[in-house]
């Protein structure tokens, strides 16, 4: 089936931290993007609803947020320039419960003064939480910039790590 000449698949999943809108091509997962956060977003024009294909992506998402699941094993597609492809395939191997900088993680692309455009391309990530965005972090250990809004992004962590408290900077800002 090609995503050119098929529609998406979308279902929703309730999560600990929202709804879910999850996206597919009927082969491979397409998208997980937090219903409640900054960015939401509406199922593509022509897709349609559809609970089949995402019966495993819904179970391992379940697990995950159950503390029983700490590697996703799902077929991915994820459409992006090269350099997008590069950085989504580094925060794949960053292991669960760890955190990096975007510094750190833009010497993993080979890139090592590129961290703002391996901001950017982490904050384009289409498959949240499968593809642990979350786990990347202020050089100073803040938490910044998360498409999902902070509080979402703590919690995740706090789930992976433990508690991990907002830098006082940022919780004033969360409150304007």
């Amino acid at each position: 089936m090609s995503t050119a000449t098929a529609a998406l698949l979308y279902t929703s999943v309730d999560s600990p931290i929202g709804e879910l809108l999850l996206l597919s091509d009927g082969r491979a997962l397409r998208g997980v993007h937090m219903q409640e956060g900054r960015s939401p977003i509406a199922p593509p024009p022509g897709s349609e609803p559809s609970t089949e294909p995402f019966s495993e992506a819904t179970v391992q998402l379940a697990e995950y947020f159950s503390g029983q699941r700490t590697v996703f094993d799902l077929p991915l597609v994820m459409d992006g320039t090269p350099f997008q492809q590069r950085v989504w395939g580094a925060l794949q191997d960053i292991p669960y419960g760890t955190t990096i900088s975007y510094g750190e993680l833009a010497r993993r692309v080979g890139q090592p003064t590129a961290s703002r455009a391996v901001g950017l391309a982490n904050g384009r990530n289409p498959i949240a939480i499968v593809v642990p965005c979350h786990r990347v972090i202020g050089a100073d250990g803040t938490l910044t910039g998360y498409g999902g809004g902070l509080e979402r992004k703590q919690f995740l962590l706090n789930l992976e790590i433990g508690a991990l408290p907002l830098k006082a900077e940022e919780n004033a800002a969360r409150c304007v």
